[in-house]
């Protein structure tokens, strides 16, 4: 393992490992020992997209770690006033130890890690958000006891998460039902990556435009915002067609009745889902959350370790 581009790069023993590790270190910080694996190291954050979760994680991370966070937004580097990658990949080789990007293009981040010498992250794109949904595994882990065997739905748009849970699932033996509007779907490439990869190990995956199917005895249940970053103005258009596909009482019902409820926020209360299911007691959304934080030093730590 050199970079975290995709879940789809990483087998299923690689997922296995990052997610232990994970477990490992967050046991470790509640009982206040330190960890210290990245003294000395420097890790370059360029951000073209802006966050909360993704700065403030990484960031923190790099703390517990032991090392050092350089925050760089597309104004701060030459990147983003017209600099190739391949010189950028280049030149901070030289100075740090890793870079996490978060940003648009996917071709962006493979082409950091294919001209750079130095491990590379893909703290979000277009595409993929691989980070996420190691946060996402760690957490349903810790409340149901396993992966395999399980059953994830997520209701909504074809988007970057869901491309990212395909893979995530299908490589640690979870089902995965995903219910889109039509227009809507996942890139049928990530799901043909992700059928092969449960082919392996005998997880299924589904994709219907029926929410119901999708959540129908679910163990756990998935919702995103439908409108990302840089689609606002598709706002009113997106609402009348996902409405359907709102996360209430009523469709939550058809889950399991132990269900858990996942969203990696920010969410956007009375859209995609209800406040009685976010606020509820199944949502685990802030454990969802805090698991960034571990999951990602996990990947820190094995990659610049």
């Amino acid at each position: 393992m050199k970079h975290l581009l995709s879940l789809n790069n990483l087998n299923s023993n690689e997922i296995q490992d990052l997610l232990k590790l994970s477990e490992k270190l967050k046991r470790q910080t509640k009982e206040g020992v330190q960890h210290h694996l990245l003294k000395g190291k420097t890790l370059g954050m360029i951000f073209s997209k802006s966050s909360t979760r993704t700065r403030v994680s990484f960031e923190v991370g790099m703390y517990q770690l032991g090392g050092y966070s350089l925050f760089l937004s597309s104004n701060d580097i030459q990147l983003g006033r017209g600099e190739s990658i391949f010189d950028t990949a280049n030149v901070l080789s030289r100075y740090i130890d890793g870079i996490m990007i978060r940003t648009f293009n996917q071709s962006d981040v493979e082409d950091l890690a294919k001209y750079g010498t130095i491990p590379v992250i893909n703290g979000l794109t277009d595409e993929m958000h691989p980070c996420q949904i190691l946060a996402d595994l760690l957490t349903i882990y810790e409340h149901k006891g396993k992966l395999e065997g399980l059953k994830l739905a997520y209701i909504g748009d074809g988007n970057n998460v869901a491309h990212s849970l395909l893979h995530g699932c299908a490589k640690t033996g979870m089902d995965i039902s995903i219910a889109s509007p039509k227009g809507y779907e996942c890139d049928s490439r990530y799901v043909d990556e992700a059928k092969e990869a449960a082919k392996s190990i005998g997880s299924k995956v589904v994709l219907t435009q029926d929410p119901v199917e999708a959540i129908s005895k679910a163990d756990v249940v998935y919702a995103d915002t439908w409108i990302s970053m840089g689609q606002e103005d598709q706002k009113e258009e997106k609402l009348n067609i996902f409405m359907p596909y709102q996360i209430n009482s009523q469709l939550f019902a058809k889950a399991k009745e132990d269900a858990i409820f996942l969203h990696c926020l920010p969410a956007y209360r009375g859209y995609e889902v209800t406040e009685d299911i976010i606020d509820g007691a199944q949502s685990v959304i802030f454990d969802e959350a805090e698991n960034r934080l571990h999951a990602q030093k996990a990947v820190m730590a094995t990659l610049m370790g």
